[in-house]
This record gives C-alpha cells, sequence and structure tokens, in this order.
C-alpha cells in the first residue's frame, strides 16, 4: 500500500512539475517567516466580474481562442481574483510577449484588458484548498503582521492561485496579496 501511495504521490508531483506556466516578474524585497515583499513592474491581465461563478470560464475561453484574432495564449499565473466596485473580479495575467498593441482583443464585451501598475505587495503563502476559510484565516495573519512591522496597506485583498483544481491539496500554492507602501 505505502509503495502505491508514493507512485501515486511521484506522478502527481511530477505532472505539476512539467506543467510550468510562465509566471508574473517580481523581486522579492523583503521577507520574513511570515511573509514577503515583492515589487512587481506594470502587468497586462485580461479581467472579468466573476459575481455569477462563471469568471474562469469566460477569462479560458479568452485564452482558447475565442477572440477576435482566434489566438490561443498560453495560461499563466497567477490567477487572482479582487473586489473592484463592490464585484469581485477575476484576472489572468497574459504573458510576457503582449504588450497592449499586440494582445488580442477579447470577442466578449465581458472581457477587459487592463494594466495592473507595478509596485510593492505583500505576500503570505498557503498550501491546501482555495477554500474562503484558508483565504480569510491567511488574510487575517497578513494584515496582522502588517500591522504589527508599520506597514500601510493600500488596497483590498487580492486572492492568488497558482495551480489546476486537480493538483493534491498540499501541493497547491495559494497566495494572500496585498498592495502596500514603502
Amino acid at each position: 500500500m505505502k509503495k502505491i501511495l508514493l507512485i501515486l504521490v511521484s506522478i502527481l508531483t511530477l505532472n505539476s512539475q512539467t506543467m510550468a506556466y510562465e509566471e508574473a516578474n517580481y523581486e522579492i524585497v523583503k521577507e520574513n517567516k511570515n511573509y514577503e515583499i515583492r515589487k512587481y513592474p506594470d502587468r497586462l491581465v485580461i479581467e472579468t466580474n466573476s459575481t455569477q461563478g462563471n469568471g474562469f470560464r469566460k477569462l479560458f475561453s479568452y485564452i482558447s481562442g475565442n477572440n477576435e484574432e482566434n489566438e490561443e495564449i498560453k495560461m499563466t499565473v497567477p490567477v487572482t481574483q479582487e473586489i473592484k466596485n463592490g464585484n469581485m473580479t477575476m484576472q489572468f495575467y497574459l504573458p510576457l510577449k503582449f504588450n497592449k498593441n499586440n494582445t488580442p482583443k477579447p470577442s466578449n464585451s465581458e472581457i477587459k484588458i487592463l494594466t495592473i501598475e507595478g509596485g510593492y505587495y505583500a505576500i503570505i503563502k498557503y498550501s491546501g484548498r482555495s477554500s474562503d476559510k484558508n483565504y480569510l484565516k491567511n488574510k487575517e495573519i497578513l494584515e496582522k503582521e502588517l500591522k504589527k512591522d508599520n506597514i500601510t496597506i493600500l488596497g483590498l485583498p487580492i486572492r492568488a492561485s497558482y495551480n489546476s483544481p486537480f493538483t493534491l491539496p498540499m501541493l497547491k500554492r495559494n497566495e494572500v496579496m496585498y498592495r502596500v507602501d514603502l
């Protein structure tokens, strides 16, 4: 039984490593045992309202070629969610080869192409399911740590997910992010 479990974990780990996605660039400027602060450059994203829970489907459709150029776009990480104007939104980061001039125009009017302004973000990483309970617990920990260290939070929290839904919970990478003032 142990041997079968070891083989299964090895296959799943190998599978998750071979499915590497382009990740948004950043530089770690501060790190401690609880969180890190990253400096991100401007980033191009596609975004949609995800109030009905279909945000992922709409964004995935866009990168699968359902855009005005019928161009398939490689998946990147993280997939982020945040509240804007009282609504939950979801963003996919676009690969670095894209800019405002060469990004395929969305066929769906609910998808917007935006530039997220670069800056400093405090991050806490956690594994497990990307549940509201896990997210809220880690959000509170990060808020408490930033307050303790006199770091000013500049915006609402962002939920970042890095793995497919089929990744085992203990192998998942999730994060809570806050834009901060350094």
